[in-house]
């Protein structure tokens, strides 16, 4: 999505060579600069992939299978394990719609911690999520799944959850090396 979304991540279409534009590469570019101009947004979407890369250099997550444990068509939310990591996804689709104390059935049990969240702030998210929070599973079986935890899930996020023995701090080398400006210092300028 980061890379061929127009409505997401890219301000124009994404067209790869083929004969119907005779093989052009024109379009078939990221556009990097637009994440150096501090009036635009893109920076919080190169954090998010950095972040994303992060993550998956300490996990693997993209390398093998996952297993959706739910799929709830009123609620939009969609929870998914990924089993060599251990990590434990949660998306919320809904519009408007955040849900407190959320059940999400895991295989393992222990404590959970948040590793990657896309409400995020350092991601222009609203931050509503306590990164510190830290998650116990409940021996009860939730989905087909040993155990539960509760978490509170915003509308329209994604949070990644790991074991807190397997956490790592993603994204804090992306928060160290910014110079975090204040709006008002930009539209000073």
């Amino acid at each position: 999505l980061t890379f061929m979304g127009n409505e997401f991540g890219h301000p124009e279409w994404i067209d790869f060579p083929r004969a119907g534009n005779n093989n052009s590469y024109h379009h078939a570019r990221r556009r990097w600069d637009l994440a150096e101009d501090p009036l635009l947004r893109y920076k919080y979407l190169q954090r998010f992939d950095a972040a994303m890369m992060e993550l998956d250099e300490a996990f693997s997550f993209q390398r093998s299978d996952n297993y959706v444990s739910l799929s709830h068509e009123v609620d939009k939310v969609i929870a998914f394990q990924h089993m060599r990591s251990k990590l434990l996804w949660v998306f919320n689709f809904h519009p408007t719609n955040s849900f407190s104390n959320y059940r999400i059935g895991t295989p393992w049990a222990g404590t959970y911690r948040i590793v990657l969240d896309t409400d995020d702030k350092l991601y222009m998210g609203q931050g509503r999520n306590d990164p510190n929070t830290k998650f116990h599973s409940k021996g009860e079986h939730w989905h087909n799944r040993s155990n539960f935890i509760q978490v509170y899930s915003p509308s329209r996020t994604a949070v990644c959850y790991c074991l807190e023995e397997d956490w790592v701090p993603i994204g804090d080398k992306i928060r160290k090396e910014i110079n975090w400006p204040l709006l008002k210092d930009i539209f000073k300028k």
